[in-house]
C-alpha cells in the first residue's frame, strides 16, 4: 500500500527533522530527580515494585532485576518506536545479530523464512521461545524458527539472552535465546492501523491489529487479531541492477556422446537474433538472457492471525490457564524462466551441426513458457492448557500440555519436465531458433512442496524454597518435559525423480521423542553474593542423550555495582531433515580445472572459472550432536540516578560441529587430502577423462568454532527543559571468531566486528520525539571492501486527548544504501543490509 500524497510525505519528513533538531535548543540538561518520573526509579525501588519475577535464562523466581546472565529487554514501547511492522524486521537491527539474519528471498527454497542468528553462529544455534516454551521449527528449514510467524500485536516484550542456556532450555540454545513474552494483563480494547512507503518501488508495508482484554476477581481474558504486509521488490528496481549474464540464453556446444566430452566452447544458436524478450548478445557473441529484468529479489510477505489467552482462578491456590494462536504467513516470489541443458541427437530438427555423428548440447532459456512463480502458504497453530498452584504452602507448581504445528505448502508454476522438453526438441515440436512460436508443446508442470513440523509436549515445573542462608532463602526448581517431534517435507513425484528443470529438492521426514529433566538451585551465600547451579539431561530417541551443566555467580560488592559470571556446557542435536533427507539433485557451480578444461576452457581460464556439475545431497543418519562450552563475565553499574551501564564478555566454543561438506569442499579435499578427510558416503565421482561425473555431498561432525564477544549497554536519563530525555547506546563487539584454528574472521566480509544502536527519546507533555541510529562496521577481505554503515531514523508520537496515539516517522532519513560488493549471489549482503531506501510511515492507535 502506498502513501499516494508525496507532498504530505515530504512535509512529514521535514517536520520530523525540525522537531527532533529543536531538542538540542530546548534547554540545558541536568540530572533528573528520581521522583519526577516513576519510570526512572532506582533499581532498588523497582525491585520492590515488581516482586519476584522469572527472567529469560533461568526458571527461578527472584527479586533481582539484574541477574547473573546478560539479558537485553525490548519492551512493547521499544518495539513500537522502531516503526517496524514485524518482529522479524525489528530483530534484524539487534546488535547481537552479528552477521545479520535470513529474510524472505524470492526464488529461495526458504522463500518465506525469517530467522534470528545471535553471534553469527547460525540460526540453528539460536533458540526462539514463546513465553518460555520453544516455537515449532519451520519444516522447510528444519533447523530454524520462523520469526515471521510471531504476531507483533500479541507481544508484551522481547528478552534476548546472549549467554548459552542449554542447561535451562535444552538443545539449540548454544548461541543464545530469544524469548517472546506475550501480553497477559490488558483491560479494554485497542485498534491499530499503519502504513509505510519505501523509496524503492515495491517494499511498502501495511499493518492492522485489534486487541481486547478484560479481567475480574476470578480471572482474565485477552484476545486479538493482527495482519502485516510487505510488497515484493523486483531486482530491476533495486540498487545493483545489471543486465543478467548467463550461458543459459540460446547457445550450443558439440557433444560427443561416445566419450561424454563437450568438444567446443559455447556459441550462439544460428537463426535466432537474440535481441528481444530478455535475450541479448554478449561481446563474445554468445546469446545471453537478462534474468535480472524479470526476477524479484525479495518475496512479498503477508501475515494474519489471531491469539487468545485466558486464566481462571479455581480457588485461592489454583488457577487454570489457556494460550491459543493461529497465524498464517503467505509469500509470493518470481524467478526468471527455466534455464536448462538439453542434449539432442544428430540429425534431429534442433541439432545444429547435422551429419557429424555427434549430439548437440543446448544451453537454452525456455522463456516462451513464462516466469517461474512460487506461492507459499504456512499456518502455525499453538495451543496450551496449563495449571498453576501451590501445595503444602511452599511449593509452586506449573504443569500442562501443549500442541504446536507448523504446516507449509509451496506451489510453483512455469516449470518444465526435462524428458518432455528433450522429446519436443528432438521431434521439432519446439524450435530453439524460434522459442516464441505460439504453438508451444505441453511440457510444463506445477510443482509442490507439502511440509509440517508437529510438537506434542507435556511439562511440569516445581519451584520451592528450601532453607535460609546468610543471604536469604535458598530456592530451587525441578522440572521435567516430554515432547514428540513429527516432521515431514514432501516434494511432488516429478521433483523427487529429478525430472523438473530449474528446480531441485527431495523429500525428508521422521519423528523423535525427547525426554528431559532439569534443575536449578540458588545459594544466597551472603546478602551481596549468590550462585546458582543448573543442569539438564536430555534423552533423544534417535541418537542418544546429553547432559548440560551450568554454574553462575552474582556478586554485589557495592549497592550500585553488580559483578556476574557463568560457565556452562551445552549441545545441539542434528535436526531431523539432516538425518532423514532423501537423495536430492542440484547443479552446483564449482571450481575444478580438470572439468573446466574438458568443457572447453583453456588452462589459464580454468584456474578461476566456475563450471556447473551434477550434485546430490544425501542424509547422514549416524551423526552425533555437537558440543559446546561457554563462559561469560561482566558487570552492571548505576553510579548515579541518571546513568547506568552493563558490560559483558562471553566466550563460546563448539566442538564436533554439525557442518555441511559442500561440493567445493569435497573437490578440494579430493585434490589435496591434506586438507582433511571425507566422511563415508560422500565424495567426487569422475569420468575417464577426469571431468566430474557427479558429487555426493551432505553433513557430518567435524571441526571447532570459537567466538569471543564484548557487549555493552549505556543508558542515561535527564530532565531537559520541560521534558525528559532518555538515551541508550548498545554495542556488540566480535572480539575474535575462528573456525578450526584459522585466522580471526571478525571484520571480514559478512562478519562485521561491531554493530551498535543509539536511541534517543524526548518526552514533553503529550509528545515524544525520538531518533535512532543503527551502525554496522566495515568489512574487508580478498572478495572486497565495504565501509562503515549507519542508518538514521526519526519519529514523533502524539498522545491525543481522545485516548489515541498518532506516530509518524522516517526510517533511513538520509536515503542511504549499502555498498555494491557481491555477496552470496546478490550485489550486496542481503542478510546485513536492506535496500528499501528512505521509508516514511504512519501509525494510528485507538484505545477504548
Amino acid at each position: 500500500m502506498k502513501l499516494t500524497n508525496n507532498k504530505l510525505a515530504q512535509a512529514i519528513q521535514i517536520g520530523l527533522v525540525a522537531g527532533v533538531a529543536s531538542i538540542a535548543f530546548a534547554g540545558v540538561a541536568s540530572a533528573q530527580d528520581s521522583n519526577t518520573d516513576q519510570t526512572t526509579e532506582k533499581k532498588e525501588e523497582t525491585t520492590k515494585s515488581v516482586g519476584k519475577v522469572t527472567v529469560t535464562g533461568s526458571r527461578l523466581k527472584r527479586a533481582d532485576v539484574e541477574g547473573a546472565t546478560p539479558v537485553t529487554v525490548m519492551t512493547k514501547a521499544d518495539l513500537d518506536q522502531t516503526g517496524k511492522t514485524s518482529v522479524a524486521d525489528v530483530l534484524r537491527d539487534v546488535p547481537a545479530a552479528s552477521t545479520g539474519n535470513f529474510r524472505p528471498q524470492s526464488g529461495s527454497s526458504a522463500q518465506a523464512l525469517a530467522t534470528i542468528d545471535l553471534g553469527g553462529l547460525g540460526s540453528g544455534r539460536t533458540l526462539v521461545l514463546i513465553d518460555g516454551r520453544r516455537m515449532p521449527k519451520a519444516p522447510f528449514a528444519a533447523d530454524s524458527n520462523d520469526v515471521n510467524s510471531i504476531p507483533a500485536a500479541a507481544i508484551e516484550r522481547v528478552e534476548i539472552l546472549t549467554d548459552g542456556a542449554s542447561a535451562v532450555y535444552g538443545s539449540d540454545a548454544i548461541g543464545g535465546v530469544v524469548n517472546v513474552i506475550t501480553r497477559k494483563d490488558f483491560n479494554g480494547a485497542e485498534v491499530r492501523y499503519g502504513i509505510g512507503q519505501t523509496a524503492v518501488t515495491g517494499g511498502d508495508t501495511a499493518e492492522f491489529s485489534a486487541t481486547f482484554g478484560a479481567s475480574g476477581d476470578r480471572g482474565s481474558i485477552l484476545a486479538g487479531v493482527n495482519s502485516t504486509e510487505r510488497g515484493m521488490v523486483f531486482t530491476r528496481d533495486q540498487i545493483g541492477y545489471v543486465q543478467g549474464v548467463s550461458v543459459y540464453g540460446n547457445n550450443y556446444r558439440v557433444y560427443n556422446q561416445n566419450t561424454g566430452v563437450l568438444e567446443t566452447a559455447p556459441k550462439a544458436v544460428p537463426g535466432f537474433a537474440c535481441d528481444s524478450n530478455g535475450f541479448w548478445k554478449t561481446s563474445s557473441g554468445t546469446c545471453s538472457f537478462d534474468f535480472n529484468s524479470v526476477a524479484a529479489n525479495e518475496a512479498s510477505i503477508k501475515t494474519k492471525g489471531m491469539f487468545a489467552r485466558g486464566e481462571y482462578n479455581i480457588n485461592d491456590n489454583w488457577s487454570v490457564y489457556m494460550n491459543g494462536s493461529v497465524n498464517n504467513v503467505e509469500s509470493f516470489g518470481r524467478y526468471a524462466p527455466v534455464p536448462g541443458l538439453f542434449i539432442v541427437g544428430d540429425n534431429t530438427p534442433n541439432d545444429i551441426i547435422k551429419g557429424d555423428g555427434k549430439s548437440t548440447a543446448l544451453y537454452h532459456r525456455l522463456a516462451a513458457f513464462g516466469n517461474r512463480d512460487t506461492t507459499t502458504d504456512a499456518n502455525v497453530y499453538d495451543g496450551l492448557l496449563g495449571f498453576k498452584g501451590r501445595v503444602w504452602d511452599k511449593v509452586d507448581l506449573d504443569f500442562g500440555v501443549r500442541r504446536s504445528e507448523y504446516t507449509y505448502k509451496s506451489t510453483g508454476t512455469g516449470y518444465t519436465v526435462n524428458p518432455l522438453v528433450v522429446a519436443a526438441m528432438e521431434s521439432g515440436a519446439y524450435n530453439v531458433r524460434d522459442p516464441f512460436n505460439a504453438n508451444k508443446p505441453d511440457v510444463t508442470a506445477t510443482i509442490s512442496q507439502d511440509s509440517y513440523f508437529k510438537v506434542d509436549e507435556m511439562f511440569a515445573i516445581a519451584n520451592f524454597d528450601l532453607f535460609e542462608m546468610a543471604g536469604g532463602t535458598s530456592n530451587a526448581v525441578l522440572g521435567a518435559e516430554y515432547r514428540k517431534e513429527d516432521f515431514k517435507d514432501t516434494y511432488d513425484q516429478l521433483s523427487e525423480a529429478g525430472l523438473i528443470d530449474g528446480s531441485a529438492g527431495n523429500s525428508s521426514g521422521g519423528d523423535r521423542t525427547v525426554g528431559s529433566a532439569f534443575f536449578e538451585w540458588l545459594f544466597p551465600v551472603a546478602k551481596t553474593l549468590d550462585f546458582t547451579l543448573a543442569g539438564r539431561f536430555d534423552k533423544y530417541s534417535d541418537y542418544g542423550s546429553d547432559f548440560s551443566p551450568k554454574v553462575s555467580v552474582r556478586w554485589q560488592p557495592l549497592s550500585r555495582l553488580t559483578i556476574r559470571g557463568s560457565y556452562g556446557e551445552g549441545f545441539r542435536a542434528p535436526d531431523l531433515s539432516i538425518i532423514t533427507q532423501k537423495r536430492t539433485f542440484s547443479a552446483e557451480s564449482v571450481r575444478d580445472p580438470r572439468t573446466c578444461q574438458v568443457f572447453g576452457g583453456t588452462a589459464a581460464q580454468c584456474q578461476t572459472a566456475s563450471v556447473q556439475v551434477d550434485t546430490y545431497s544425501i542424509a547422514n543418519p549416524d551423526m552425533a550432536s555437537e558440543q559446546s562450552k561457554q563462559y561469560s563475565i561482566g558487570f552492571a553499574v548505576d553510579p548515579t540516578d541518571w546513568f547506568n551501564a552493563t558490560v559483558d564478555y562471553r566466550n563460546i566454543q563448539i566442538s564436533d560441529r554439525i557442518r555441511q561438506f559442500t561440493a567445493q569442499t569435497l573437490i578440494n579435499r579430493t585434490n589435496d587430502p591434506s586438507l582433511g578427510s571425507i566422511p563415508a558416503g560422500l565424495g567426487v565421482v569422475r569420468n575417464a577423462d577426469g571431468s566430474i561425473r557427479y558429487i555426493e555431498m551432505g553433513y557430518g561432525n567435524e571441526g571447532d568454532l570459537e567466538a569471543k564477544y564484548l557487549d555493552a549497554v549505556l543508558r542515561t536519563r535527564f530532565s531537559l527543559g520541560a521534558g525528559n530525555m532518555r538515551n541508550q547506546l548498545a554495542i556488540a563487539k566480535v572480539v575474535d571468531y575462528t573456525i578450526d584454528g584459522s585466522d580471526d574472521q571478525s571484520g571480514t566480509m559478512g562478519l562485521p566486528d561491531m554493530r551498535a544502536t543509539l536511541t534517543n527519546t524526548y518526552n514533553v507533555g503529550d509528545w515524544t520525539f525520538g531518533t535512532s541510529h543503527n551502525y554496522i562496521a566495515g568489512q574487508s577481505d580478498s572478495t572486497g571492501t565495504v565501509g562503515g554503515y549507519t542508518l538514521n531514523n526519526v519519529f514523533t508520537t502524539w498522545n491525543a486527548p481522545w485516548n489515541a496515539t498518532v506516530q509518524v516517522g522516517v526510517n533511513n532519513i538520509g536515503d542511504r544504501y549499502p555498498e555494491l560488493v557481491s555477496y552470496d549471489g546478490r550485489p550486496w549482503n542481503f542478510y546485513l543490509y536492506d535496500a528499501y531506501g528512505r521509508t516514511v510511515y504512519f501509525r494510528y492507535t485507538q484505545r477504548f
